[in-house]
């Protein structure tokens, strides 16, 4: 799955974008999960606070 994320984010004018990671714990069994988005790089700090 990588592979396509990267030919993506290579096309014209992707250098506006971010791949974000964030680490989520679950309220009902107390694991983690991982949540992860492309969105624009202005939207970066807006996607870690939530």
């Amino acid at each position: 799955m990588a592979k396509k994320v990267v030919a993506s984010l290579q096309k014209q004018g992707a250098k506006s974008f971010t791949k974000v990671i964030k680490m989520v714990k679950s309220d009902k069994t107390g694991s983690y999960a991982f949540k992860q988005e492309i969105i624009p790089n202005d939207n970066v700090n807006d996607f870690f606070k939530k």
